[in-house]
């Protein structure tokens, strides 16, 4: 098995940010959101599990699930989310590991929202990695980025652990309160720690 880095953070941390800087030097990522999303269109696994899990989700014109409003379903209905969590997560567990297991370089990357929260693919992450700012800013980010309002995102928040608990639980942490350009050092600084870690595991 590859050595394995989860990384996590709250929604408008910069997730994807740091995860592209990880992706600059040449590491393997694997993107459960993007997993998600080509698991979940019309002709796949994840899209006739989310229709049996939620028989009123949303449908667009052309057949496929309106995913804006079963986002705003599953944040005000914790019991539509729970529904919708157990159709897909396992899938989405089941494509990760095997990309994960194809993976080539000392070590990769795994990009999971809700690792700390839901734990579904905790057993095969070595080391987390989190990446922090202050929730004023996550807020205004997310905002920025998706058009949710403020509201929709704090909503969103209040689904995932608050920012303290999710630094308790970090081995890493790349601060990204600041500019962009301040995200790869820091992810310069932990590929070689990562390749170190990986190069040092016990073999088998």
């Amino acid at each position: 098995m590859p050595y394995v880095v989860g990384l996590t953070g709250g929604i408008g941390s910069g997730k994807t940010a740091v995860a592209n800087a990880f992706a600059n030097l040449g590491i393997e990522v694997v993107d459960t959101d993007a997993l998600a999303h080509r698991l979940s269109a019309a002709g796949q696994p994840g899209y006739a599990a989310i229709r049996a899990a939620l028989r009123d989700v949303p449908v667009r014109v052309d057949g496929e699930i309106d995913r804006a409003a079963l986002r705003r379903l599953v944040f005000s209905d914790a019991q539509a989310r729970a529904r919708l969590e157990a159709a897909l997560h396992p899938l989405i567990g089941a494509e990760a590991r095997k990309e994960v297991g194809a993976w080539k370089g000392p070590y990769g990357l795994i990009v999971v929202p809700l690792l700390l929260e839901r734990g579904g693919l905790r057993s095969i992450v070595e080391r987390i990695l989190v990446v922090d700012c202050s929730e004023e800013q996550q807020v205004l980010r997310a905002v920025a980025r998706s058009g949710l309002s403020p509201e929709d995102v704090r909503a969103i928040m209040a689904t995932q652990w608050p920012r303290v608990r999710r630094l308790a639980a970090a081995d890493d942490v790349v601060d990204n309160a600041g500019e962009l350009d301040a995200i790869a050092p820091q992810v310069l600084a932990l590929d070689r720690r990562y390749r170190e870690l990986a190069a040092s595991r016990p073999a088998g």
